[in-house]
């Protein structure tokens, strides 16, 4: 059964999908990608999600991002919204504000500009909840990470 579902906006946004593919890959998280735009195949959108057995969605999507918000008004799982920057925006802050700025009642948790990383570890907390596995992998990145910084003296 496939874990966590992400969804880009675009092939652009491939790179940071990679960033999420990655981790999620490390901690043992099965997952699928796929390219669906909230504006140009909103259909597409709606059929992912729909056919999806994913605890977890992360969406990617720059310019207005309005896919991650998309993504939250048909699921009640977690949506992860990740704003992606691009070579003609790359500080692209409308799209973190598209991210964060929902309407009451449709929550999408935002994640920085480009962060894809941050998104699967976010969705491995998410999981790591209900899963043992999940959680005691997250116990040890973490100290991964804290002997990294010590190390880095």
């Amino acid at each position: 059964m496939t874990q966590v579902t992400i969804i880009m906006g675009s092939a652009s946004d491939r790179p940071i999908a990679q960033k999420a593919e990655k981790i999620l890959k490390k901690f043992n998280i099965t997952f699928e990608t796929f390219v669906a735009s909230a504006h140009r195949t909103p259909a597409r959108v709606v059929d992912v999600i729909e056919k999806s057995e994913a605890k977890v969605f992360i969406a990617l999507a720059g310019l207005s991002a309005a896919l991650p918000g998309v993504v939250a008004a048909h699921t009640l799982k977690p949506v992860i919204g990740v704003p992606c920057t691009s070579s003609s925006s790359p500080a692209n802050l409308d799209s973190l504000l598209s991210v964060v700025q929902m309407p009451p009642g449709v929550p999408v948790a935002g994640v920085g500009l480009g962060r894809g990383e941050n998104a699967a570890l976010l969705a491995a907390r998410i999981l790591g909840l209900s899963d043992e596995r999940v959680d005691n992998m997250l116990v040890s990145y973490s100290k991964e990470l804290e002997q990294k910084t010590i190390d880095s003296n």
